[in-house]
């Protein structure tokens, strides 16, 4: 075995989020240090031997090239994090330097906010707002029943929970977790978006069974999601273990005014679908698409202008165990105000409504036309706006019994699709 791998000269130590005692391994590990990295508050936190040089955590640059420099002269080093080091922390930085590696990690402020809530985390996403775009964050939020989010300034509850305004959920914010400045609070969306919060802080998002909006129950029947809305698996995002483009039949309809799931197949194919996403289900009918885009992890929001056909969208979304957010209104208008999406997918209102969906420029639109007489104006505003065009005609013809045993086609109605993506 290499010394590279049987002693490591980096060991990364994790200070407990939930303020318990430091690891017996630190102080070996500080004792035989030549080097010790960490933030200003973790240096302070630990008795750091008189003599060892110490780098104070800004950028990460210079502190990564004074390790390598460590490690190439044979100089053992500790670098000091929060929680586990692993979970979204400065181990993937280290590892990518190809620094070699020892990692002791403590209580992460994750496990430390479940465990202030009295709340089971086995089915909860982890996700972070840190360092990156922070939609990708609330849309998990707005997808799933249990999410964790590691917050940054200017990403923290205050811009999350006015971003899930609308959607049902609680959030918990955990400010300062271990320390005598600790504070963990329950708040709505909407009073997060009006708070000032300290960082660093935690923000747990959990569907509001209690919210008699557009929230989808628990059903435990299904196996993935208990009571109170969390997941009994381990699987937060996986792909639906009942598939998808399921028949019509799965899905309460009126007057058969569904995508076939011949043309869904498609469609949520074209949509991409997945968490981190946000998709509109413009013209929503029985909302089939939106609801197996968010089987598939993404967040939702269906507009539907008949008020009976938003009820079945609802009821929908409870049967499958997933949350769609309904908006009753006429698009154009009623799109107006609502949060940027990913893709859209237009299966009501046609081409009247494809001018204000581009107006919003989100990666991909697709729509589904009956009337050909639509597909070249369609095909003219998504080019117009910049977007790419391709189609295609769908037309299946479904097994049918016959009397006497014999077996026939039936032809279900052709539908014209489009998909406009953005370069």
């Amino acid at each position: 075995m290499s010394r590279t791998s049987a002693n490591p000269l980096v060991t990364v130590v994790g200070l407990d989020a939930a303020g318990a005692a430091l690891h017996p391994a630190l102080a070996p590990a500080l004792a035989a240090a030549g080097l010790v990295v960490g933030a200003a508050r973790h240096l302070a936190a630990v008795a750091v031997p008189a003599g060892v040089d110490t780098v104070v955590l800004g950028p990460l640059a210079p502190a990564v090239d004074r390790l390598s420099v460590a490690v190439a002269a044979g100089v053992p080093a500790v670098v000091l994090a929060s929680g586990d080091p692993g979970l979204f922390g400065i181990v993937r930085r280290l590892r990518a330097a190809g620094l070699p590696l020892r990692v002791v990690p403590a209580v992460s402020s994750v496990a430390a906010a479940f465990a202030r809530a009295g709340l089971p985390w086995d089915g909860a996403a982890v996700v972070t707002a840190h360092g990156r775009d922070p939609r990708p964050a609330l849309n998990a939020c707005r997808a799933l029943p249990l999410v964790a989010v590691l917050t940054a300034p200017g990403a923290g509850a205050a811009e999350l929970g006015a971003g899930l305004v609308g959607w049902p959920r609680r959030l918990l914010v955990a400010e300062h977790l271990g320390t005598d400045a600790e504070r963990v609070r329950a708040v709505t969306p909407a009073q997060a978006a009006t708070e000032t919060w300290s960082d660093p802080h935690v923000l747990l998002s959990h569907a509001d069974t209690n919210t008699a909006t557009d929230v989808a129950p628990a059903d435990a029947a299904s196996g993935r999601v208990a009571p109170g809305g969390m997941r009994s698996d381990n699987q937060p995002a996986a792909a639906p273990a009942g598939g998808w483009a399921l028949p019509e039949g799965r899905y309460a309809h009126r007057d058969s005014m569904i995508t076939k799931s011949e043309v869904r197949a498609l469609v949520v194919a074209r949509l991409r679908p997945r968490l981190g996403r946000l998709i509109w289900d413009v013209g929503a009918g029985s909302g089939s698409v939106g609801i197996e885009c968010a089987l598939l992890g993404a967040a939702v929001l269906a507009v539907e202008q008949d008020a009976a056909s938003a009820a079945t969208i609802r009821d929908n979304a409870a049967a499958h165990a997933v949350t769609v957010r309904v908006v009753v209104g006429r698009a154009p208008a009623a799109l107006v105000g609502l949060p940027e999406p990913d893709a859209v997918f237009v299966g009501g209102g046609g081409v009247d409504v494809v001018p204000a969906v581009v107006a919003r420029r989100p990666e991909r639109v697709v729509l589904t036309l009956a009337a050909l007489d639509r597909v070249a104006p369609a095909v003219g505003l998504l080019r117009a706006a910049g977007y790419t065009v391709e189609g295609s005609q769908l037309s299946a013809a479904r097994l049918a019994d016959l009397p006497g045993g014999s077996i026939r086609l039936a032809a279900t109605n052709p539908v014209v699709v489009l998909t406009g993506e953005r370069p």
